[in-house]
């Protein structure tokens, strides 16, 4: 054989095996073929949020761990121009279940996953638009963020009228939104519901930063809270919200968390900030992404349908850790059971900011 036919056979050989490892494949190739069911969680930001996204990617981190899938988080970044070209690229790859949540995501969600029948899409915190058709691989899941607000503006307004030692004499209390959108006012609504239902005098300050991944505008406004006579704030901005949680800890006062527990997220790295977040409003995501994965596994799983997760299922609650049990006395804590078990029995209907 000469040495060109021996170049040409090196080449194919090359190709082939380039080609089996992926390199040339379309998409994002997961290459296992081990039979594990493979699912990539999507996020339109980056990690290290201790709050939504970080918690969407503990539910995969479970999975991973406890059902034994192939799993992997992509950050998208904060440029939208990304998000629906990488989107695409996964609905192309080796994977079987593309996770992608927020508002922000579903347009491209409705766009992609027609054209992609034999994948299956989640998306969490919106639901896409079932009646538009072709979407019944996609599994939708909202949660009821106005009532576990509700139980926080009840724990708020229950704080600012007390005689606990950051307390002080004013009746007011803040709220952080990152942006003026539906679902941030459904969590506003449900606060403010909360704290009227304890003590309809209370004052409540709203400020929004515009924004989700901006933590000095977080810090900045709720210093403005606080220079305002709040002595508690409720912060809901992701990344955002951090800023108000140095805010808290600069000037010694409470606040509550989002999303995840972030009194433990911060309890081993900053105890000081951790010993000012007297409670989280729990939106678990990472539960319900765990629960929906396993459903799936179980084949019990209902695509082409959104379903809301509230107290009831789990989907949204309160933290209850060592600080909120360490600030909190037990008679309010037992309020906040007693008004939890109320709206679960729809004794207490919450409003929503959904549909106004």
């Amino acid at each position: 054989m000469n040495k060109l036919g021996k170049i040409l056979i090196l080449s194919v050989v090359i190709l082939v095996v380039f080609s089996t490892m992926g390199v040339f494949a379309g998409g994002d190739k997961e290459t296992t073929d081990d039979g594990k069911l493979k699912v990539v969680l999507y996020v339109n930001g980056t990690l290290g949020d201790k709050s939504y996204f970080d918690s969407a990617a503990r539910g995969i981190d479970k999975a991973v761990k406890e059902l034994g899938i192939t799993g992997k988080v992509v950050e998208g970044g904060y440029d939208p121009a990304r998000w629906e070209p990488d989107i695409l690229q996964l609905a192309e790859g080796d994977w079987d279940i593309i996770i992608a949540g927020s508002w922000q995501l579903q347009e491209y969600l409705e766009k992609i996953a027609p054209n992609h029948p034999e994948k299956h899409f989640f998306t969490y915190d919106t639901s896409v638009t079932y009646s538009n058709g072709g979407l019944d691989n996609v599994y939708s899941m909202l949660y009821s963020q106005n009532e576990a607000s509700f139980l926080t503006g009840a724990l708020a307004a229950m704080i600012t009228t007390s005689d606990l030692p950051l307390a002080n004499p004013e009746k007011v209390v803040g709220f952080l939104g990152g942006m003026d959108i539906s679902v941030i006012n459904d969590f506003k609504v449900g606060f403010e519901e909360g704290v009227a239902y304890i003590d309809p005098e209370v004052k409540i300050l709203v400020a929004y930063a515009g924004a989700f991944s901006d933590p000095a505008k977080g810090k900045e406004l709720t210093l403005a809270m606080f220079d305002q006579g709040a002595d508690i704030t409720f912060n809901v901005a992701g990344e955002t919200g951090l800023g108000g949680i140095d805010a808290a800890k600069d000037r010694s006062l409470y606040t509550l968390g989002v999303d995840s527990d972030q009194y433990l997220l911060f309890a081993d790295t900053d105890p000081e900030k951790a010993s000012y977040i007297v409670s989280s409003m729990m939106k678990n995501v990472d539960f319900t992404i765990f629960r929906a994965i396993k459903k799936h596994m179980d084949g019990t799983l209902k695509y082409g349908e959104a379903e809301v997760l509230g107290l009831e299922k789990g989907g949204v609650g309160l933290a209850d850790n060592e600080n909120y049990q360490k600030i909190v006395p037990a008679e309010m804590r037992d309020k906040i059971s007693e008004i939890s078990k109320k709206i679960v029995s729809g004794d207490i209907k919450v409003g929503t900011a959904f549909g106004k």
